[in-house]
């Protein structure tokens, strides 16, 4: 029997790779989307993250159709970049509404279904640059960062019900968005990569299966790089 599976933002980009993963393991899979055409094979749910009862019908929803959400993987996020003089209220605090406090009513509201359960996997889709910090993303890294210090707030809170929480900071990885940089910025990211390339949506989604796999039942309160050794785990 497959698991019940929601992964947010999961209609494109590694979201989708995640999603897709968890699909062709056999689990039931829900995502949610904002915009555009989601991809087919999910139940797909359009959902804003920062409306808490556009949350909570997403919710009801997905438990209706396939029991309630067993791993929960957090990917929902925006970007708003420019330097700080430059960001204006509204860069600041959409960032932060979304990637950060989207990230708190999804999680607080999986974690009503799986406490019943007494069990659950919650995963935060953070980044790199939340450890490392990012010139002209003062409002991204911020939110991004706070995921971990979320997590680890969580994972002493959940785990005595046998509910893990943990972070998957992914670096640099091949997307439509990385895509369209010109070829002297790529040369200029891939030059700060140890292992000298961008990382597959694919390889992000593997390690995000594996936190939600039997053999991480002990891991709880980890950060995992997926950066190439870019940020080394700070």
């Amino acid at each position: 029997m497959g698991r019940s599976v929601l992964v947010t933002g999961g209609n494109r980009g590694i979201g989708r790779a995640i999603a897709e993963a968890f699909r062709e393991a056999g689990d039931d899979v829900a995502i949610t989307y904002r915009s555009g055409e989601p991809p087919e094979g999910f139940l797909a749910v359009r959902c804003d993250v920062t409306d808490a009862d556009a949350v909570e019908a997403a919710f009801t929803e997905i438990e209706g159709h396939q029991g309630p959400v067993e791993v929960l993987v957090a990917n929902a996020g925006i970007t708003r970049d420019t330097l700080l003089l430059r960001m204006s209220d509204d860069d600041w605090s959409s960032v932060l509404e979304t990637n950060l406090t989207g990230t708190f009513r999804v999680t607080k509201r999986a974690a009503k279904g799986m406490l019943r359960l007494r069990r659950g996997r919650i995963i935060l889709i953070s980044s790199v640059v939340g450890l490392l910090g990012s010139a002209g993303q003062v409002n991204y890294a911020a939110s991004k960062a706070g995921l971990v210090g979320l997590a680890r707030s969580l994972a002493r809170e959940l785990g005595s019900r046998s509910i893990t929480t943990n972070v998957v900071a992914p670096g640099f990885v091949e997307t439509e968005m990385t895509a369209v940089l010109p070829e002297e910025k790529k040369a200029e990211y891939k030059a700060q990569i140890p292992l000298g390339r961008y990382a597959s949506v694919e390889e992000v989604a593997s390690v995000v299966q594996w936190l939600a796999s039997e053999g991480a039942a002990y891991v709880t309160g980890a950060v995992i790089p997926v950066d190439g050794g870019l940020g080394m785990g700070h």
